[in-house]
């Protein structure tokens, strides 16, 4: 095994508060620990592609680790096993596979293994990658909280805390002038940032894509708040959330992306439905949409980011390869990209390719007790 004298280091997918700290942690640990050299790809893998780059050295991840998005910059549509190089006649895209351009950069940059930062559509590269003879450790980033093997992703607890601060907000508004409040928010096809976020902001209505909804039942909750003399009501809504029998609201398929559907604009269909069948009052309508990524980060996601950081190194220098750090309990460990994201063979991962929010579990019987309802 070659011995590992420098690391690059790639942020892909979309951003979010924790990943200058994963930086701070991985450079900081590979120069004072094991003296590496250390650089950050541009752009994620688009960086990689182009050969451009950036030495990471102590003075380039001083004071960044509360900051929020990547000093990297970040791409969601570079697959270099899958990128679009032209246009066909029909305006459709071509694609050809680029990864030899992005290892021969890397031999020539005397780059001797990768740290990938990313979600689902990242790691899978970094995965290939892994077979193509480059080390590589993935570090899992969404604020989804939607990767299975991890008990939590970083970004996700800062994206918390902006729903609830909305949420809180919102209230104010919402009982002023009595309304009914519906407020969307991020999460793709899993639903734990509402049903969290949700359940911390004093949400009456959450709904989830795990637990499909029946207009009828959310009504209901309106009109028993109304006899309770709660003249108002917030509902959070999943982008993911569909009705029963329905499907989920799209609101633009990106040819060129590696996630092609983009979910969003449920609560804006919600609100014109239940103001048809809400006649006493005004329901109104807000989508959190990008502020959920932004924004300094939590104390939690500075501490986890830093510690992913630090184990994606040791387990480089340890000889591992092909691996994720991941968090269970509070200890930080380790599991095989593959069993993450599937070989890409079967198409299967250890979870069926998501970590869902469990219907009948301990979350959703918590909040029900409370006397928030789900819509079923």
């Amino acid at each position: 095994m070659e011995p590992i004298r420098k690391i690059g280091v790639i942020t892909g997918g979309g951003d979010c508060s924790g990943l200058n700290a994963v930086i701070n942690g991985l450079t900081k640990t590979a120069i004072n620990t094991y003296g590496l050299e250390v650089i950050g790809y541009r752009r994620g893998y688009s960086g990689l592609l182009r050969d451009d780059y950036q030495v990471l050295d102590l003075d380039a991840v001083s004071g960044i680790m509360h900051e929020g998005g990547t000093i990297l910059k970040t791409s969601n549509k570079d697959n270099l096993f899958h990128y679009p190089y032209a246009k066909d006649e029909e305006g459709g895209f071509l694609y050809k596979d680029v990864s030899d351009q992005a290892l021969e950069n890397m031999r020539r940059n005397q780059v001797d293994a990768l740290i990938v930062i990313g979600g689902d559509g990242t790691l899978t590269s970094a995965r290939d990658f892994n077979r193509k003879g480059i080390p590589v450790i993935g570090v899992p980033k969404t604020i989804d909280n939607d990767l299975p093997e991890t008990d939590v992703t970083f970004g996700y607890n800062t994206s918390l805390s902006t729903i609830t601060d909305a949420l809180d907000k919102i209230h104010t508004t919402a009982y002023s002038h009595d309304r009914i409040m519906v407020v969307e928010v991020m999460g793709r096809n899993t639903g734990w940032l509402a049903i969290e976020g949700g359940i911390a902001g004093g949400a009456d209505v959450i709904l989830i894509p795990e637990i499909p909804y029946d207009l009828d039942r959310i009504v209901e909750k309106v009109k028993e708040r109304d006899e309770l003399g709660k003249q108002f009501a917030i509902v959070v809504v999943s982008e993911g959330a569909k009705e029963k029998d329905g499907d989920v609201t799209v609101r633009e398929i990106v040819k060129d992306s590696a996630d092609t559907v983009r979910l969003g604009g449920v609560g804006d269909v919600l609100t014109r439905n239940l103001q048809a069948r809400i006649e006493n009052h005004e329901v109104r309508y807000t989508n959190l949409s990008y502020l959920q990524r932004g924004g300094i980060a939590s104390q939690f996601d500075r501490v986890i980011g830093m510690r992913f950081g630090v184990a994606a190194v040791d387990l480089l220098m340890r000889g591992e390869r092909g691996r994720m750090v991941r968090c269970r309990g509070r200890e930080i460990s380790d599991v095989a990209l593959e069993t993450v994201i599937g070989d890409g063979k079967t198409g299967e991962t250890s979870r069926g390719g998501r970590k869902f929010v469990d219907a009948q579990g301990q979350l959703v019987r918590a909040a029900k007790a409370i006397g928030i309802s789900f819509g079923d």
